[in-house]
């Protein structure tokens, strides 16, 4: 059975500041927990290669978060991304983008990983995003002209989660904000109630709480 890319940003702060960030682990696990369980395997990506930083591995309670952290294969992969240009996407059954602050500031501008993205995508890819993940669906132009977006309904983290948070004023900038003026509609539930949407080949979620729900679904469209 083909594997699952997972694309994760190399950008290890909140934005400028010197606060420790990247990948947010559990939208990476709650996601990977659900393809292990479907017989799927797995590479991580990045822009740069090399070491993905996340942050939240010792979110307390989370037994997933903790059996998938502690896995040898998953540590050696995010120890050592690929380079996602040098990667022949269409190897892959799906593409996952996990959320956390960092990929704000890297994979939410990056023009070359989002071209590979729209061939992907218009070729009969399955793409799947959690939280701040679908930031990296906001440069993906397709061959008409026409941006990825555009097209679907999604969702993302939410402006009132920002606040909550205590983010809204370090953020390189408002994904919600992004979201509504690039996709053709915004769907956003309660803050940190599970919100996945579903359309077509693209799937998104909004926090955290999603990120098992992406998984899932990004499954259910592989194998049924």
């Amino acid at each position: 059975m083909k594997k699952i890319l997972v694309v994760a940003t190399n950008h290890g702060t909140l934005g400028d500041t010197n606060e420790a960030n990247g990948t947010y682990a559990p939208e990476l696990t709650h996601a990977l927990e659900k393809f292990f369980a479907a017989g799927f395997g797995f590479d991580i990506a990045s822009i740069k290669g090399g070491v993905a930083p996340i942050y939240g591995e010792d979110t307390e309670g989370d037994a997933i978060n903790s059996m998938i952290l502690s896995r040898d294969d998953v540590k050696k992969k995010l120890a050592n991304t690929l380079v996602v240009e040098q990667l022949n996407l269409a190897d892959y059954a799906a593409i996952f983008y996990p959320g956390g602050f960092g990929l704000l500031s890297d994979l939410a501008t990056h023009k070359k990983t989002a071209g590979l993205l729209a061939d992907y995508y218009e070729n009969g890819g399955v793409i799947g995003a959690v939280c701040h993940g679908p930031a990296g669906l906001l440069p993906v132009q397709l061959g008409n002209g026409e941006s990825l977006l555009s097209k679907h309904m999604v969702t993302g983290f939410t402006r009132e989660e920002e606040v909550e948070f205590g983010t809204i004023e370090k953020i390189p900038f408002l994904l919600e904000e992004s979201l509504t003026r690039s996709a053709r509609k915004y769907i956003k539930r309660a803050p940190w109630t599970e919100n996945v949407v579903v359309d077509g080949r693209l799937i998104t979620g909004q926090n955290p709480a999603s990120a098992s729900g992406v998984g899932e679904a990004i499954v259910n469209q592989l194998l049924n």
